[in-house]
């Protein structure tokens, strides 16, 4: 029997939805609202590997480059899977989102649903354990969570600790036992003594370090080479994308202007990201792990296409996909377009 990372239901991890109205599910690809205007549906995290999302929603720049004639709705979600849910539902019609996902919506189309059209994000995960755990071997018998189950992050764990050895399920058996729950609950049943570690994103990476005495046992920056992996980029449905390349090109000139600023105004841009986050959650990050989460990360309009190619290969080595043709999965001609227009170097889907 063939196995693949299962999708959890899109409305469980739903978190925000914003714009004229609730996002909903669609039969077409005409884009229009009921005035005429065009609807761009985007999707992100409340993440600060999503920062390129925080950033160009707080300060604009992706309603400044879709223009005036068209109404923006954004949607935010817990991790990927879900996200590609709601994207093949055309609930959205855009995400950023991390590799893993992106490759099992890539296979479970066979090639047709996606294109991968921007890089967004490098680093911001790490394996953050209780203080009694020391070396990786302390691991054995241990709960683990991550965000989802077939998430950027499940698919690293599992990948690593089949390489150190250790055998883990879907159904959380093994040696050591993987929870997938929301980032939220990890928070809490790390403090509660519940779980005995995390591989997680940023900010919650730096939230069980800085507020829950946890400890970093391994930065997943190491295990790539020269330190640089995707761990967010954009993704469109390949419909929405034939039926508006203007639109999708608004959108990764939003994207690349958002990863400028990062790039340029580091402080502004975190006093950006975190104000997004407040007005999503109700409450800010605290500066400390603010401060942590963004010198974890490196913002890059480049995908880093190698390291996708790279993930597909774990995912495919612990079970939870089959094997892939990847040929296709990127469409780089908005963003190079893009790029030139700025005066940058084009980047490359190899």
């Amino acid at each position: 029997m063939k196995r693949r990372m299962r999708l959890r239901s899109a409305a469980a991890a739903l978190v925000v939805l914003t714009g004229a109205g609730a996002l909903t599910a669609c039969g077409d690809d005409s884009g229009a609202s009921g005035g005429g205007s065009t609807e761009v549906k985007l999707g992100y995290f409340p993440n600060i590997t999503h920062a390129t999302a925080l950033v160009g929603m707080q300060k604009g720049y992706f309603t400044k480059q879709l223009g005036s004639g068209v109404k923006l709705k954004t949607a935010t979600f817990n991790a990927g899977p879900a996200a590609t849910e709601a994207l093949f539902s055309g609930a959205i019609d855009a995400t950023y989102i991390g590799p893993s996902p992106a490759i099992n919506a890539w296979a479970k189309s066979h090639g047709k649903a996606v294109k991968i059209v921007s890089g967004a994000a490098s680093g911001g995960a790490s394996l953050v354990v209780q203080p009694s755990i020391k070396s990786v071997a302390d691991l054995r018998g241990k709960t683990i969570a991550t965000p989802q189950l077939g998430n950027t992050q499940d698919v690293a764990l599992r990948y690593y600790l089949k390489q150190q050895g250790l055998r883990t399920d879907k159904n959380g058996g093994g040696d050591v036992h993987v929870r997938p729950q929301d980032n939220a609950v990890t928070l809490q049943s790390f403090a509660q003594g519940e779980i005995d570690g995390a591989w997680v994103p940023e900010p919650h990476a730096s939230r069980l370090v800085l507020e829950n005495k946890g400890r970093r046992l391994l930065n997943e920056n190491d295990l790539w080479p020269g330190k640089r992996f995707v761990v967010t980029h954009l993704i469109v449905r390949t419909e929405f994308l034939k039926s508006h390349p203007d639109l999708v090109k608004k959108l990764v000139a939003g994207s690349v202007e958002a990863n400028a600023y990062i790039n340029a105004d580091p402080a502004g841009a975190k006093r950006a990201a975190n104000a997004q986050l407040a007005a999503l959650s109700g409450k800010p990050l605290k500066d400390d792990v603010l401060e942590s989460s963004f010198k974890e990360m490196t913002f890059t309009d480049d995908p880093i296409a190698s390291s996708l190619r790279e993930g597909a290969k774990h995912a495919q080595d612990i079970g939870l996909l089959d094997p892939v043709d990847l040929k296709g999965i990127y469409d780089l001609g908005p963003l190079n377009e893009v790029l030139k227009a700025g005066g940058k170097s084009p980047v490359s889907d190899s």
